[in-house]
């Protein structure tokens, strides 16, 4: 038969009775072959008898083969489970066999015409089926090899090392071993722990990760790395990438176990992801008393196609609410977030394109929908662009808030929670400061109806629309240098599921006035980010994508903090949640302060930079701590300029 035919015919599925069929064939020839080594060394083969007794064979493993499905496993995939479905499948045949045979033989049948028929020898039932099994096994082995030998005998084997060598590590191997389209080769487990190292585990050795050096590299031809540990722990994760990094090998990861079983996922070798290095431990939640809390409630999620606002939305999506209402006035990313998003209740989700600073419009929302919570994200965050727009700062970040605050306790919400930022702490630009002028406003609607307010108070969030990370990676791709702003500046960071796990929990708990700030972990070097990021992408920094300091823009800080310094903070039941202890007594006085404010972008007419000049003095009278930074707001912060309006 001409190789390309025979490739063919491979390459394509037969169909489950010729698998079955096979299988019969070869039950057959073992049964025939084992009675015809054991009888014959006795004396006793008599070959008519043995073929009246097959049929009886035959069909109790016919019937075996039937229930356990073993027919229908595609056979080129054979590995451990399918060997361990196949011992199944014969152990129950033999046990059909001998049941059989037991009942023939202990009772009226043993005197019947048919008696010798169905009556076994024990040992030819259960040596044939030991033969039998793997004869199966054998076969399908055979199968699996000659089909990786005719289609992936030209691929190049990688030559893959295996960091940890404990279960995960295995499990790790066994995936790989599986993968027949994929020619790996393990050469090493590697551990950091000296209790393990000098030992065999699967016949492969364990080394030293301090044994991993360029010559070994280069001598065995490396071509990636596997960390495959339950001990999530960061600053081991960080040490041990760093290390393969500076050889230059590909690193991939195998998740622990404990992140499946929370998450429902399967296990997987995947891409080392920056998210993987943030330097702390994954925060994870899982409290019932989040959906208990929002259970036949209608929701109302303003900013709900941007990052923050859309993850909150996929989260909330898929419990028990009454109704939930998506809004954001970006219709395009609103849609986006309409197609993708799965909801528990899809007749009741509404996808609603409007904007939070018009009054009238978000009153009929208020009117048709009745909200019982909001969850308030819809905000401008970009720092340099909203020094260049106060404006639309302003008119956003504080009026739009103070609007949503307004109806909320017209309406009798049950409850209002604010996402914020630490930009709103100490605040150097405009967008930080109108975010803390927000704060401080609803923060002061507390207690004034049946509302209550929560204010939710976290850094920079991995991957989100216009952060550093995506920013990066565009870079990177078109092949650098990656821009930064000053070699020491620094952020905290999360991921999206994070900060809104953390903003489900704290709105739970809050019972009104609260302003909740999240334990980030330590804050992170800007520079070192960049760094790991060029090596996961494969790239050497600086010969292949080099890094430029481009210095601060205008109103930038090099360092965020979660805390004013005339702040402090009290602990909640979650250990990464704190309550900050922010100055309340003259709330009345920023009230008035923020009303002008809101009064100056109302009716906003005059020319832009006098306005500007103007929104910003007032936003400074609103947020003393506000001292503007590499900024033309600087002349602002003189002492005798920061007018208090409300003495005017």
């Amino acid at each position: 038969m001409d190789l390309n035919v025979l490739k063919k015919k491979l390459r394509k599925d037969n169909p489950r009775w010729v698998i079955l069929l096979i299988d019969i064939i070869i039950v057959f020839g073992c049964y025939v072959a084992f009675n015809f080594i054991l009888n014959s060394f006795l004396g006793e083969f008599d070959i008519d008898l043995m073929f009246k007794k097959s049929i009886l064979v035959l069909s109790v493993y016919l019937i075996s083969f039937l229930f356990m499905k073993t027919y229908r496993e595609i056979v080129r995939h054979t590995g451990l489970s399918e060997a361990i479905r196949i011992f199944k499948t014969v152990w129950l045949a033999c046990m059909g066999l001998f049941l059989i045979t037991l009942l023939v033989r202990s009772t009226a049948l043993k005197d019947s015409m048919w008696a010798e028929y169905f009556r076994l020898s024990y040992a030819v039932v259960f040596s044939h089926g030991f033969f039998t099994m793997v004869m199966l096994v054998a076969a399908r082995v055979v199968y699996r090899q000659i089909y990786e030998l005719l289609f992936f005998t030209k691929r190049k084997s990688r030559h893959v090392l295996i960091f940890g060598a404990s279960r995960p590590g295995l499990v790790a191997y066994a995936m790989l071993q599986d993968d027949i389209r994929s020619k790996n080769k393990v050469i090493a487990f590697v551990e950091d722990k000296p209790n393990r190292v000098g030992k065999n585990s699967r016949g492969i050795r364990i080394l030293h990760i301090a044994d991993i050096d360029e010559n070994f590299v280069r001598k065995n031809d490396v071509d990636e790395v596997i960390i495959a540990v339950e001990n999530d722990n960061p600053e081991r994760l960080s040490r041990v990438t760093d290390h393969f990094h500076n050889l230059n090998i590909e690193l991939k990861i195998m998740q622990p176990g404990r992140s499946l079983l929370s998450g429902g996922g399967k296990r997987q070798i995947r891409q080392l992801q920056i998210e993987d290095l943030l330097g702390r431990k994954p925060i994870k939640l899982d409290n019932p008393v989040v959906e208990k809390e929002l259970k036949g409630r209608t929701i109302l999620i303003t900013g709900a196609a941007g990052s923050i606002g859309s993850e909150l939305a996929r989260q909330i999506a898929i419990l028990p609410y009454r109704r939930i209402i998506l809004l954001d006035q970006a219709e395009s990313a609103l849609y986006d977030v309409q197609q993708t998003i799965h909801t528990s209740n899809p007749s009741e989700a509404c996808f609603i394109v409007g904007d939070v600073r018009d009054k009238t419009f978000m009153r009929r929302i208020f009117e048709i929908h009745s909200p019982d919570v909001v969850f308030h994200a819809a905000a401008y965050k970009h720092v340099p662009l909203m020094e260049a727009n106060p404006y639309e700062a302003v008119w956003t970040n504080v009026y739009g808030s103070r609007v949503m605050a307004d109806l909320s306790m017209e309406y009798g919400v049950y409850k209002f929670v604010m996402i914020s930022t630490d930009k709103a702490v100490n605040p150097t630009n405009v967008m930080g400061a109108s975010k803390r002028a927000a704060e401080i406003y609803v923060n002061s609607c507390n207690g004034k109806r049946d509302t209550n307010f929560i204010i939710t108070r976290f850094g920079n969030v991995l991957g989100s629309n216009g952060s550093v990370i995506p920013l990066f990676e565009k870079q990177i791709a078109k092949g650098g240098p990656l821009t930064l702003t000053h070699p020491d500046i620094t952020r905290f960071f999360m991921t999206i599921p994070e900060a809104c796990q953390l903003v489900l929990e704290a709105g739970t708990m809050g019972r009104g006035g609260e302003i909740f700030v999240f334990d980030m972990g330590k804050s992170v070097k800007i520079i070192d980010l960049a760094k790991r990021m060029i090596k996961l992408k494969g790239y050497r920094y600086p010969q292949d994508i080099d890094i430029k300091i481009v210095g601060l823009r205008p109103g930038e800080k090099i360092y965020e903090e979660l805390l004013a310094n005339n702040e402090d903070t009290l602990k909640t039941h979650h250990p990464k949640i704190m309550i900050a202890k922010v100055c309340t007594e003259d709330s009345s006085t920023k009230r008035k302060q923020i009303d002008i404010l809101c009064s100056l972008v109302e009716c906003s007419d005059a020319s832009v930079q006098y306005n500007d000049l103007e929104i910003v003095r007032q936003l400074k009278a609103v947020v003393p701590e506000f001292i503007s930074q590499n900024s033309v707001f600087d002349q602002l912060d003189n002492k005798d300029s920061v007018v208090d309006e409300v003495n005017r």
